[in-house]
C-alpha cells in the first residue's frame, strides 16, 4: 500500500492539473523539477498514514509506511538535483 499510494496521488496530480500536454510540449528531460515535485506530492499521503500508525502505536506498521516512502523521497532529490 505504501508503494502504490504515491504513484496514484502523482497521476491523479498530473491528470487533475492536465500536466501531460506540459510534458510533451517542452520536453521531458527539462522537466526534472516538477517531476521532483510530483514526487514530492505524492509522499504527502504516506507521511499522514505514518503519523496515523504512530499516533495509534502501531510501530510495525508506522515502520512499513516509513521504508516505502523512502525510495520516492530518494527519487525527488534525484530529480530535483
Amino acid at each position: 500500500m505504501g508503494l502504490i499510494i504515491p504513484v496514484v496521488i502523482g497521476y491523479i496530480y498530473i491528470e487533475r492539473f492536465n500536466l501531460w500536454y506540459t510534458f510533451e510540449a517542452f520536453n521531458m528531460d527539462l522537466m526534472g523539477g516538477i517531476l521532483g515535485r510530483i514526487v514530492q506530492v505524492g509522499i504527502f499521503p504516506n507521511l499522514a498514514l505514518l503519523f496515523v500508525f504512530y499516533t495509534m502505536e502501531l510501530w510495525k506498521l508506522a515502520k512499513g509506511v516509513l521504508i516505502a516512502a523512502l525510495p520516492y523521497l530518494i527519487a525527488s532529490i534525484i530529480l530535483m538535483a
